[in-house]
Protein backbone atom coordinates (compact mmCIF):
# COMPACT_ATOMS: atom_id res chain seq x y z
CA UNK A 1 0.00 0.00 0.00
CA UNK A 2 2.01 2.90 1.10
CA UNK A 3 4.97 1.30 3.41
CA UNK A 4 8.02 3.96 4.84
CA UNK A 5 9.41 5.98 2.20
CA UNK A 6 7.62 5.46 -0.41
CA UNK A 7 5.89 8.37 -2.04
CA UNK A 8 1.95 8.73 -1.94
CA UNK A 9 -0.19 11.02 -3.21
CA UNK A 10 -1.42 12.07 -6.74
CA UNK A 11 1.19 11.72 -9.69
CA UNK A 12 1.09 11.20 -12.97
CA UNK A 13 -1.56 8.79 -14.05
CA UNK A 14 -0.64 5.73 -16.74
CA UNK A 15 -3.69 7.02 -18.76
CA UNK A 16 -2.17 10.78 -18.83
CA UNK A 17 0.76 9.39 -19.61
CA UNK A 18 -0.62 7.62 -22.29
CA UNK A 19 -2.60 10.69 -23.72
CA UNK A 20 0.77 12.46 -23.26
CA UNK A 21 2.99 10.28 -25.45
CA UNK A 22 0.40 10.24 -28.46
CA UNK A 23 0.24 13.65 -28.38
CA UNK A 24 3.99 13.88 -28.45
CA UNK A 25 4.03 11.13 -31.59
CA UNK A 26 1.46 13.00 -32.96
CA UNK A 27 3.56 16.33 -33.02
CA UNK A 28 6.53 14.88 -34.12
CA UNK A 29 5.02 13.20 -36.95
CA UNK A 30 3.57 16.39 -37.89
CA UNK A 31 6.79 18.31 -37.50
CA UNK A 32 6.12 20.65 -35.29
CA UNK A 33 8.22 21.78 -32.19
CA UNK A 34 7.28 22.56 -28.63
CA UNK A 35 7.51 26.16 -28.99
CA UNK A 36 4.95 25.84 -31.85
CA UNK A 37 2.43 23.97 -30.06
CA UNK A 38 3.05 26.26 -27.01
CA UNK A 39 2.38 29.09 -29.11
CA UNK A 40 -1.17 27.60 -30.73
CA UNK A 41 -2.46 26.74 -27.15
CA UNK A 42 -0.96 29.95 -26.14
CA UNK A 43 0.43 27.87 -23.37
CA UNK A 44 4.13 28.32 -21.43
CA UNK A 45 6.36 25.85 -23.59
CA UNK A 46 6.70 24.15 -19.73
CA UNK A 47 3.26 23.34 -19.52
CA UNK A 48 3.22 21.82 -23.10
CA UNK A 49 6.18 19.89 -22.50
CA UNK A 50 4.41 18.70 -18.87
CA UNK A 51 1.21 17.63 -21.00
CA UNK A 52 3.22 15.30 -22.79
CA UNK A 53 5.17 13.69 -20.14
CA UNK A 54 1.28 13.14 -17.89
CA UNK A 55 2.26 15.74 -15.47
CA UNK A 56 -0.42 18.41 -16.28
CA UNK A 57 -3.27 16.45 -17.56
CA UNK A 58 -4.72 18.37 -20.68
CA UNK A 59 -8.13 19.24 -21.31
CA UNK A 60 -10.67 17.94 -23.77
CA UNK A 61 -10.74 21.39 -26.44
CA UNK A 62 -7.27 21.42 -26.22
CA UNK A 63 -6.59 18.02 -27.42
CA UNK A 64 -9.53 18.56 -30.38
CA UNK A 65 -7.37 21.87 -31.27
CA UNK A 66 -4.07 19.83 -31.32
CA UNK A 67 -5.34 16.83 -33.33
CA UNK A 68 -6.49 19.68 -35.68
CA UNK A 69 -3.04 21.54 -35.72
CA UNK A 70 -1.19 18.33 -36.37
CA UNK A 71 -3.28 17.08 -39.34
CA UNK A 72 -5.45 14.66 -37.49
CA UNK A 73 -8.47 14.00 -39.87
CA UNK A 74 -8.63 10.18 -39.69
CA UNK A 75 -12.26 9.68 -37.51
CA UNK A 76 -10.55 6.75 -35.88
CA UNK A 77 -7.27 8.13 -34.36
CA UNK A 78 -9.18 11.58 -33.30
CA UNK A 79 -12.18 9.32 -31.47
CA UNK A 80 -9.79 7.04 -29.65
CA UNK A 81 -7.77 10.20 -28.06
CA UNK A 82 -10.70 12.55 -27.56
CA UNK A 83 -12.23 9.20 -25.22
CA UNK A 84 -8.51 8.68 -24.15
CA UNK A 85 -8.77 12.43 -23.04
CA UNK A 86 -12.17 11.65 -21.47
CA UNK A 87 -10.92 8.91 -19.08
CA UNK A 88 -7.93 11.17 -18.16
CA UNK A 89 -10.86 13.68 -16.55
CA UNK A 90 -13.06 10.48 -15.47
CA UNK A 91 -13.19 10.13 -11.05
CA UNK A 92 -13.48 6.85 -9.51
CA UNK A 93 -14.57 5.87 -6.79
CA UNK A 94 -11.28 5.34 -5.86
CA UNK A 95 -10.22 9.18 -5.20
CA UNK A 96 -11.05 9.34 -2.39
CA UNK A 97 -7.94 7.20 -1.43
CA UNK A 98 -5.58 9.05 -3.72
CA UNK A 99 -4.11 10.17 0.01
CA UNK A 100 -3.66 6.83 1.27
CA UNK A 101 -1.58 5.32 -1.40
CA UNK A 102 1.38 5.20 -3.41
CA UNK A 103 1.76 7.10 -6.41
CA UNK A 104 2.26 3.91 -8.74
CA UNK A 105 -1.03 1.82 -7.04
CA UNK A 106 -3.71 4.64 -7.27
CA UNK A 107 -3.65 3.41 -11.59
CA UNK A 108 -4.61 -0.27 -9.85
CA UNK A 109 -8.25 -0.01 -9.89
CA UNK A 110 -8.23 1.94 -12.52
CA UNK A 111 -7.33 -0.27 -14.60
CA UNK A 112 -9.34 -3.01 -13.09
CA UNK A 113 -12.50 -0.82 -13.68
CA UNK A 114 -11.54 -0.54 -17.58
CA UNK A 115 -10.22 -4.12 -18.36
CA UNK A 116 -11.84 -6.63 -20.44
CA UNK A 117 -10.12 -9.54 -18.91
CA UNK A 118 -7.74 -9.88 -15.59
CA UNK A 119 -5.29 -12.87 -15.32
CA UNK A 120 -3.55 -13.03 -12.04
CA UNK A 121 -0.50 -15.30 -11.06
CA UNK A 122 -0.22 -15.51 -7.47
CA UNK A 123 3.17 -17.58 -5.51
CA UNK A 124 2.90 -16.24 -2.46
CA UNK A 125 -0.98 -15.14 -1.14
CA UNK A 126 -4.25 -15.18 -2.20
CA UNK A 127 -4.66 -12.25 -4.93
CA UNK A 128 -6.93 -9.07 -3.14
CA UNK A 129 -9.62 -9.50 -5.17
CA UNK A 130 -10.00 -13.04 -4.17
CA UNK A 131 -9.33 -12.39 -0.18
CA UNK A 132 -12.03 -12.36 2.67
CA UNK A 133 -12.39 -9.65 4.75
CA UNK A 134 -10.05 -11.74 7.68
CA UNK A 135 -7.41 -12.26 5.22
CA UNK A 136 -7.09 -9.03 3.67
CA UNK A 137 -6.91 -7.76 7.44
CA UNK A 138 -4.21 -9.86 8.44
CA UNK A 139 -2.22 -9.40 5.11
CA UNK A 140 -2.43 -5.74 5.34
CA UNK A 141 -1.34 -5.82 9.21
CA UNK A 142 1.48 -7.74 8.64
CA UNK A 143 2.73 -5.58 5.93
CA UNK A 144 2.03 -1.43 7.23
CA UNK A 145 3.47 -2.19 10.58
CA UNK A 146 3.49 0.95 12.77
CA UNK A 147 0.35 2.72 10.90
CA UNK A 148 -2.19 4.21 13.00
CA UNK A 149 -5.47 2.28 12.93
CA UNK A 150 -7.65 5.01 11.12
CA UNK A 151 -5.36 4.38 8.01
CA UNK A 152 -5.22 0.49 8.57
CA UNK A 153 -9.19 0.67 8.31
CA UNK A 154 -8.81 3.00 4.58
CA UNK A 155 -6.24 0.20 3.42
CA UNK A 156 -8.70 -2.42 4.16
CA UNK A 157 -11.35 -0.46 3.03
CA UNK A 158 -10.10 0.48 -0.09
CA UNK A 159 -9.28 -3.66 -0.97
CA UNK A 160 -12.60 -4.81 -0.17
CA UNK A 161 -13.79 -2.25 -2.19
CA UNK A 162 -11.85 -3.04 -5.06
CA UNK A 163 -13.86 -6.81 -4.81
CA UNK A 164 -17.24 -5.27 -6.36
CA UNK A 165 -16.19 -5.54 -9.93
CA UNK A 166 -16.61 -9.61 -9.36
CA UNK A 167 -20.32 -9.50 -8.69
CA UNK A 168 -21.51 -6.27 -10.45
CA UNK A 169 -23.91 -7.00 -13.18
CA UNK A 170 -21.40 -6.93 -15.79
CA UNK A 171 -18.93 -8.55 -13.63
CA UNK A 172 -14.95 -8.96 -14.12
CA UNK A 173 -13.58 -11.15 -16.16
CA UNK A 174 -11.12 -13.21 -14.07
CA UNK A 175 -8.43 -15.56 -14.20
CA UNK A 176 -6.54 -16.84 -11.36
CA UNK A 177 -3.70 -19.17 -11.02
CA UNK A 178 -2.47 -19.44 -7.39
CA UNK A 179 -0.08 -21.87 -6.32
CA UNK A 180 -0.17 -24.84 -4.60
CA UNK A 181 1.64 -23.58 -1.22
CA UNK A 182 -0.81 -20.73 -1.19
CA UNK A 183 -3.44 -22.76 -0.19
CA UNK A 184 -1.87 -23.89 3.02
CA UNK A 185 0.21 -20.74 4.04
CA UNK A 186 -1.04 -19.85 7.61
CA UNK A 187 -2.19 -16.18 7.05
CA UNK A 188 -4.47 -15.01 10.47
CA UNK A 189 -4.65 -18.30 11.98
CA UNK A 190 -7.48 -21.85 11.09
CA UNK A 191 -10.50 -19.51 10.91
CA UNK A 192 -9.30 -17.25 8.82
CA UNK A 193 -7.65 -19.73 6.26
CA UNK A 194 -10.89 -21.83 6.42
CA UNK A 195 -13.25 -19.01 5.86
CA UNK A 196 -10.64 -18.23 3.09
CA UNK A 197 -10.58 -21.43 1.49
CA UNK A 198 -14.58 -21.89 1.34
CA UNK A 199 -13.99 -17.87 -0.31
CA UNK A 200 -12.11 -19.61 -3.20
CA UNK A 201 -14.80 -22.27 -3.72
CA UNK A 202 -17.84 -20.02 -3.75
CA UNK A 203 -15.65 -17.58 -6.34
CA UNK A 204 -14.26 -20.57 -8.72
CA UNK A 205 -18.32 -21.45 -8.73
CA UNK A 206 -19.07 -18.36 -11.08
CA UNK A 207 -19.17 -17.94 -14.07
CA UNK A 208 -16.73 -14.79 -14.91
CA UNK A 209 -14.22 -16.44 -12.64
CA UNK A 210 -11.75 -19.13 -13.89
CA UNK A 211 -9.75 -20.62 -11.07
CA UNK A 212 -7.02 -22.83 -11.14
CA UNK A 213 -4.09 -24.35 -9.25
CA UNK A 214 -0.58 -24.86 -10.43
CA UNK A 215 0.15 -27.86 -8.72
CA UNK A 216 3.60 -28.17 -6.23
CA UNK A 217 4.37 -31.32 -8.18
CA UNK A 218 4.86 -29.57 -11.60
CA UNK A 219 7.90 -28.89 -12.99
CA UNK A 220 9.40 -25.49 -14.27
CA UNK A 221 7.06 -22.61 -15.77
CA UNK A 222 7.17 -19.43 -16.95
CA UNK A 223 6.36 -18.11 -13.30
CA UNK A 224 9.07 -18.56 -11.64
CA UNK A 225 9.81 -14.95 -12.00
CA UNK A 226 7.08 -14.00 -9.57
CA UNK A 227 3.63 -13.09 -9.20
CA UNK A 228 1.96 -10.83 -11.25
CA UNK A 229 -1.37 -9.16 -13.00
CA UNK A 230 -1.75 -9.23 -17.20
CA UNK A 231 -4.84 -6.55 -18.27
CA UNK A 232 -6.34 -7.46 -21.20
CA UNK A 233 -7.42 -3.77 -22.34
CA UNK A 234 -9.92 -2.75 -24.85
CA UNK A 235 -8.52 -2.23 -28.10
CA UNK A 236 -8.03 2.14 -27.49
CA UNK A 237 -5.12 0.85 -24.66
CA UNK A 238 -2.42 -0.79 -24.66
CA UNK A 239 -2.11 -4.14 -22.13
CA UNK A 240 -0.66 -3.88 -19.04
CA UNK A 241 1.40 -6.37 -16.83
CA UNK A 242 1.67 -5.25 -13.07
CA UNK A 243 4.15 -6.10 -10.66
CA UNK A 244 4.58 -5.53 -6.84
CA UNK A 245 7.66 -5.15 -5.52
CA UNK A 246 9.74 -3.83 -2.08
CA UNK A 247 10.72 -1.10 -4.44
CA UNK A 248 7.24 -0.09 -5.31
CA UNK A 249 4.87 -1.26 -8.45
CA UNK A 250 5.91 -1.64 -11.89
CA UNK A 251 3.70 -1.34 -14.82
CA UNK A 252 5.01 -2.62 -18.03
CA UNK A 253 3.48 -2.05 -21.32
CA UNK A 254 4.36 -3.53 -25.30
CA UNK A 255 7.55 -5.00 -26.11
CA UNK A 256 7.79 -5.97 -22.32
CA UNK A 257 4.20 -7.46 -21.50
CA UNK A 258 4.56 -9.85 -24.53
CA UNK A 259 6.70 -11.13 -22.09
CA UNK A 260 4.14 -11.54 -19.45
CA UNK A 261 1.66 -12.81 -22.02
CA UNK A 262 3.80 -15.82 -22.84
CA UNK A 263 4.06 -16.51 -19.15
CA UNK A 264 0.08 -16.45 -18.65
CA UNK A 265 -0.69 -18.92 -21.45
CA UNK A 266 2.12 -21.25 -19.88
CA UNK A 267 0.57 -20.64 -16.43
CA UNK A 268 -2.89 -21.25 -17.26
CA UNK A 269 -2.59 -23.50 -19.53
CA UNK A 270 -0.63 -26.13 -17.19
CA UNK A 271 -2.06 -25.02 -14.00
CA UNK A 272 -4.89 -27.96 -12.70
CA UNK A 273 -8.59 -27.47 -14.62
CA UNK A 274 -11.41 -25.80 -12.38
CA UNK A 275 -12.60 -29.04 -11.60
CA UNK A 276 -9.46 -30.56 -10.17
CA UNK A 277 -8.56 -27.04 -8.67
CA UNK A 278 -11.84 -27.33 -6.62
CA UNK A 279 -10.72 -30.37 -5.32
CA UNK A 280 -7.32 -29.55 -3.92
CA UNK A 281 -8.63 -26.24 -2.32
CA UNK A 282 -11.36 -28.85 -0.57
CA UNK A 283 -8.74 -31.05 0.32
CA UNK A 284 -6.65 -28.23 1.85
CA UNK A 285 -10.14 -27.03 3.19
CA UNK A 286 -10.23 -30.34 5.30
CA UNK A 287 -7.10 -29.72 7.21
CA UNK A 288 -8.33 -26.51 8.51
CA UNK A 289 -11.09 -28.77 10.46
Amino acid sequence: MAGPGRPKGPGPSLRSRWLGEKLRALREEAGVSVMETAEFLQRDRSAVSRHETGEYPIRRADVYALLTFYGVEDEKPRSELLDLCEEVWRKGWWDPYREDVTRDFINLPWLESRTDWLCVYQNMLVHGLAQTPAYAEAVIRNAERGADEDQMQRWIDLRLERQRILSEDEPLNYELVLEEPVLHRPIGGLETMRGQLEHLLDLASRSNIDLRVMPTAHGPHGGHHGSFQLFVMPEQFPNVAYVETLGGALYVESPGVERFEHAWEDLFSNALDPMRSAALIEAALEETK
